[in-house]
């Protein structure tokens, strides 16, 4: 009887074994590139995300796209819930790991995070750049053919349901990214914005800029959703080691709002001696 090999099915990654192991690599291709060998010391960061996502190396304006977008990205700052959520794991003293996972969990639903922006960039396959099919997209949104973890999505997508107008941020970052976008949506999205925000009753949001940047790169909206989760994450980190080292009476959050009922520390002696 032969004996069975077993077979690890990637196009993404290709390994040659040390010859005097089988368990260790020698050589690592990434869609067929040297990591080691070549990558090494040549390749960008963000060269080597766009390839494991794409399986091909990404030109200039695309590498270029990507970074920019990864810079907006990487911090939402502290007022953002998945932030928060990171922020006090830290301050609770949660282990690093959990800091990260509470970080995901939170920024992972359809308000701000990264299932909001899948269901944006299934929008912007759906109606490209015709307003009117956005007007139709917006007002009737479309409902989820099946049952899944996720509660039907509140508001329109990509934009924010509580902005009063568009955040300086996010027309800074849409200004940017349309300037360097090889593709249509983004230079169409800062040209339409104003038009789309009526439609939608409310300003665009960053997750909006991030689903535009996310199409005019060729990213899958499951892509878009992993990469829009994974970029968001260094900020998260930060503010979470930053929080265990300040010590929960330095949260910035709700400190004047907590109050104790019955404190002893704030009880009166009667003068006969018994507390009031």
């Amino acid at each position: 009887m032969s004996e069975k090999t077993e077979v690890i099915r990637s196009k993404i990654w290709q390994e040659v074994a040390e010859p005097d192991n089988p368990f260790a690599a020698a050589t690592c291709y990434c869609s067929g590139y040297d990591v080691y060998g070549e990558m090494l010391g040549n390749a960008r960061w963000i060269e080597f995300l766009y390839l494991l996502f794409k399986r091909e190396r990404p030109n200039h304006s695309q590498a270029q796209l990507l970074e920019s977008l990864a810079v907006a990205l990487a911090n939402p700052g502290p007022r953002d819930p998945a932030v928060h959520a990171a922020m006090a794991a830290g301050v609770g003293g949660s282990t690093h790991a959990s800091c990260l996972m509470a970080a995901l969990a939170v920024g992972a639903g359809a308000y701000g995070g990264a299932r909001e922006v899948l269901i944006a960039m299934e929008a912007w396959q759906a109606c490209g750049q015709n307003v009117e099919a956005w007007r139709e997209r917006l007002t009737h949104p479309p409902g989820e053919e099946r049952i899944d973890v996720w509660l039907p999505i509140e508001h329109p997508p990509g934009f924010d349901p509580h902005g009063a107008s568009c955040a300086t941020p996010v027309r800074q970052t849409l200004a940017l990214l349309a300037k360097l976008s090889p593709g249509l949506a983004l230079p169409w999205l800062e040209a339409e914005r104003t038009a789309l925000e009526a439609i939608a009753d409310c300003p665009l949001a960053l997750s909006g800029v991030a689903a535009a940047a996310l199409i005019d790169l060729g990213f899958s909206p499951a892509q878009g959703e992993m990469l829009y989760l994974l970029l968001r994450l260094p900020g998260a980190a930060a503010h979470a080691l930053e929080q265990e080292e300040l010590g929960f009476r330095n949260f910035p959050f709700f400190g004047a709002g907590l109050t104790v009922a019955n404190d002893p520390a704030q009880r009166h002696e009667h003068p006969t001696g018994a507390p009031t």
